[in-house]
């Protein structure tokens, strides 16, 4: 019964906030629970501050007759939430109210690209500190932070198998932010949460399911699937940067070889620019694509190598999962070889033959403070979990 009214809860407060602004009765309708209940549970959330009602204004000279229609809305100052990105070597954050609207945003470098546990949560501390003085807020304003980062992660248990932010492997590193940080943190795979912000503020909206595809200094991939991130059963699902695509081949950052960010991630193209040498820039992908568009023959050939090993991988996320929609995001969409024309026809000739029309594939070219809203989405859909649980414990 408990997890009952949990439940109704939850789909009121959803259905408050997915319309923006929506009557009693109309929650009813959308939600299929009763006007009676509907209407307990909507004292309850004012009573919590977490929803508040706004009457219409009456027309002058208009007599109405009845009550007003009174409609509500998810609480804009109930909470104050934060998303941080982390990058190689740099760090974005955004405050969000309650609503999902923009406090603020800030981004500065961090000191070094890999570190120990509890260096990297103080990194965290202090960038969320700095970013709040910036906002004119307090770090004990904040209620809940987002984080996204690079790796292997449960996010059920804030839990790091493997990030190459990190020195170590296999780290609780909720605690040692918990040992930092005055609110609770929301950890998750970066790509995840840049399929969330593409849900809330992006090409995903209204979209039930599909898929991200993210291309940086690594390649990542977020699912969606009935309006639901899926993470598999250790958390690690959707690593589409380490599936294989040569055997003994490319070292990748994840120790393993032949990873197919081993061969499209900003280090692998980089990495690949040093062992040529011969005046071919290898200390930024901007400066060698630069090279490549200008025509020379080196510079190309990377990056077409790099085009295909993206097409394969592509190819076999169609094949594998036949989504409606793929976008792809992150720094190198603004390349031409992310979303050139022979990329694409390379990709038709290869996925499995039907007669049907291909997936829609989207290229959608935002930077960091994105994928910390998408962080920040997260900490809100997590926070209003804990907020609605604390409700059911208060009636028990």
């Amino acid at each position: 019964m408990q997890d009952q009214r949990e439940s109704g809860r939850q789909q009121v407060f959803e259905a408050i906030r997915n319309a923006n602004q929506i009557a009693r009765i109309d929650i009813a309708k959308a939600t299929s629970i009763s006007p009676a209940t509907v209407t307990a549970i909507t004292s309850e959330l004012l009573s919590a501050g977490l929803i508040t009602e706004l009457h219409s204004d009456p027309v002058p000279g208009v007599a109405k007759r009845g009550r007003p229609r009174v409609a509500l809305s998810v609480r804009g100052d109930a909470f104050l939430i934060a998303g941080m990105k982390i990058a190689d070597r740099h760090a974005s954050v955004v405050l969000l109210d309650f609503v999902g609207e923009t406090i603020g945003e800030y981004s500065q470098p961090i000191p070094n690209g890999q570190m120990g546990a509890d260096e990297f949560a103080t990194v965290i501390h202090d960038v969320l500190h700095a970013a709040c003085n910036e906002c004119g807020r307090r770090l004990e304003d904040v209620t809940g932070l987002g984080l996204g980062m690079a790796g292997l992660i449960d996010a059920a248990r804030n839990f790091v198998y493997w990030s190459p932010s990190l020195k170590a492997r296999n780290v609780e590193f909720g605690e040692a932010l918990s040992n930092v940080l005055p609110m609770p943190v929301f950890l998750d795979n970066d790509a995840n949460l840049v399929a969330k912000a593409e849900q809330h503020f992006g090409e995903g909206q209204g979209e039930t399911d599909f898929i991200v595809i993210t291309i940086e200094q690594g390649v990542g991939m977020g699912i969606v699937i009935g309006n639901e991130i899926y993470r598999g059963e250790r958390g690690c699902g959707a690593e589409l940067g380490h599936t294989k695509v040569q055997l003994e081949g490319a070292m990748c950052r994840c120790g393993q070889r032949g990873c197919l960010e081993a061969y499209v991630g900003d280090y692998a193209l980089l990495r690949e620019a040093s062992v040529h040498g011969q005046g071919i820039p290898h200390d930024s992908v901007a400066a060698l694509y630069a090279h490549a568009k200008a025509g020379d023959a080196t510079a190309l050939s990377i990056f077409e190598r790099a085009g295909r090993m993206l097409g394969m991988g592509l190819v076999n996320v169609i094949n594998i999962f036949d989504p409606k929609l793929v976008i792809l995001s992150g720094e190198q969409a603004s390349l031409d070889f992310f979303d050139g024309d022979r990329l694409l026809e390379w990709v038709k000739s290869s996925v499995v033959q039907v007669d049907a029309p291909l997936p829609e594939i989207r290229v959608h070219r935002w930077g960091d403070l994105m994928w910390a809203k998408g962080a920040a989405a997260y900490a809100i859909e997590a926070v209003t979990r804990q907020k609605i649980k604390g409700l059911s414990r208060d009636a028990a």
